[in-house]
């Protein structure tokens, strides 16, 4: 799983990068206004108010700002996706990255349809989430994400049906949904990995103990 996203924030030291989706140090600027002949500065005039630039350590992009509200390039509150995430789920994801700000209610509606897919990634049905995260969680995925997906209106009895809108989703539900998914990847998929990676440096004569004392249990 992804270190934890930190989003762009004016004035902040350091914040993953909207270019480069990296955690990096941000250089501040304000940004003056110049009198102009042509192609040629002739002389500073002044700091527009409000107006500022930030720049990243390492892509050297940079970022505009109008107050405290980032205005170029447009980003997100999002946290970005595991990096163990399946293709097909990634893209919805990304998806829903891009036009969180904008529109909270697509965003989550993209993403109910990415935890569809996710379903069917894990070898579940994909056509009814309560049954599929009911035998995830069979499978070991903790029950506290279950009842955290019944509180976003994902499973449950008011359960909102995947790539449908919902009108009484707002951005505190989308940013749910986004920790939500990278949370049931990171349980069913990148940590049994991390077992798995683990496992295959053990000698085989040690797994063979282990093969036998489980036999006699």
């Amino acid at each position: 799983m992804r270190e934890k996203y930190t989003a762009p924030g004016f004035r902040l030291s350091a914040f993953h990068c909207p270019h480069c989706e990296v955690y990096a140090h941000q250089n501040w600027f304000g940004i003056g206004r110049f009198n102009l002949v042509g192609e040629i500065r002739i002389s500073f005039e002044a700091y527009i108010e409000g107006l500022y630039a930030s720049v990243c350590s390492r892509c050297k992009n940079y970022a505009l700002w109008h107050g405290t509200e980032m205005i170029y390039p447009l980003s997100s509150n999002a946290p970005l996706p595991s990096t163990d995430m399946p293709k097909t789920v990634k893209e919805d994801f990304d998806e829903a990255r891009k036009i969180v700000n904008a529109s909270p209610r697509a965003a989550a509606a993209l993403l109910r349809l990415a935890l569809q897919k996710l379903m069917i990634h894990l070898g579940e049905k994909g056509k009814d989430l309560n049954d599929d995260i009911g035998s995830l969680v069979e499978k070991g995925l903790p029950a506290k994400i279950q009842k955290a997906l019944d509180s976003v209106r994902v499973i449950g009895n008011n359960a909102v049906h995947p790539g449908e809108i919902d009108l009484k989703d707002d951005m505190h539900t989308a940013i749910a949904l986004f920790e939500l998914t990278n949370m049931i990847v990171d349980v069913m998929i990148t940590q049994p990995k991390k077992v798995e990676e683990v496992y295959s440096k053990i000698p085989e004569s040690a797994k063979e103990a282990i093969k036998k004392r489980n036999e006699h249990k």
